[in-house]
């Protein structure tokens, strides 16, 4: 069975079922079908497109999974009144359907991780300080978070920029945080791993700043397995033997992404430019 990784839906429902197909095609039987997360939101079909993931989901058998991504998260603090909704959201649809509370739950059970045939699949990014098992770990102690009664407590306290840099002795919610953070969040870093959350449209920081791709940092621990991500739509498609970046800006009029962790082969889907393309996610 061939596992294909699919990049940022955002809420394209259309685009995601042609890719679908494609993988279907291709695949030529039982597939198993990751999406890096970021499901909803911006897109014109949020509401489709969860209501499909969902589905797929539950009747698959284990074969199709999704990560949480940033955008989904919000979607859940919005729902419980935890975070206020953003202008540019497309998240209405979803609070008002009469299925909302049945959507909320399937994805927040959702994982922020997944480690598949020597594969590390994230939404953002992974700090240097750890290697796979130990952001395995650490993703599970949000989801034990998200899936338990204190869910909503935390997501009302999941917001900040600090703490910005990994450290073991972080306890109780800024620890969680800053797992959040790293694993929905991440773009660029200063070399000691100290996440900065101000540059989110290029593909790196100002000449003099010192930032760098969190993949690129120094010392990085999961140098000895692939990681796979999205969220970085300015970017664009990235394929190098240990990391591959899937976020192809398939909202902003780029293309929807997937990639056969097999054999490395790429199927995509050109997307309507259903937002003014600014490389911000």
């Amino acid at each position: 069975m061939k596992t294909y990784v699919i990049g940022d839906l955002q809420g394209c429902a259309h685009e995601a079922e042609a890719l679908l197909e494609n993988i279907a095609e291709d695949a030529k039987g039982d597939a198993r079908i990751l999406f890096v997360g970021d499901l909803i939101n911006r897109g014109p079909e949020s509401l489709m497109a969860l209501r499909r993931m969902k589905a797929l989901s539950e009747t698959s058998g284990g074969r199709v999974e999704a990560l949480l991504g940033n955008h989904d998260l919000h979607l859940l603090a919005v729902a419980v009144g935890a975070q206020r909704a953003s202008k540019s959201d497309t998240l209405d649809e979803i609070l008002a359907a009469p299925d909302r509370d049945e959507l909320i739950g399937w994805l927040r059970q959702r994982p922020l991780a997944i480690f598949v045939d020597a594969h590390l699949c994230v939404h953002a990014g992974v700090p240097p300080q750890w290697d796979a098992a130990q952001a395995m770990a650490l993703a599970g102690e949000v989801e034990d978070m998200l899936r338990s009664d204190g869910w909503i407590d935390f997501l009302a306290q999941m917001y900040g920029n600090e703490p910005d840099r990994w450290d073991d002795a972080l306890t109780g919610i800024p620890r969680l945080r800053c797992i959040v953070n790293a694993l929905t969040r991440m773009r660029l870093c200063l070399p000691d791993g100290t996440m900065d959350f101000a540059h989110k449209e290029s593909e790196s920081g100002p000449i003099g700043s010192g930032l760098l791709p969190w993949f690129d940092l120094p010392g990085r621990r999961t140098l000895d397995v692939t990681v796979v991500f999205g969220h970085w739509s300015a970017l664009g498609l990235i394929l190098r033997p240990n990391l591959i970046g899937l976020d192809s800006g398939c909202v902003w009029g780029g293309k929807l992404t997937a990639v056969c962790l097999d054999d490395r082969k790429l199927l995509q889907v050109d997307c309507p430019e259903y937002r003014p393309h600014s490389g911000k996610q």
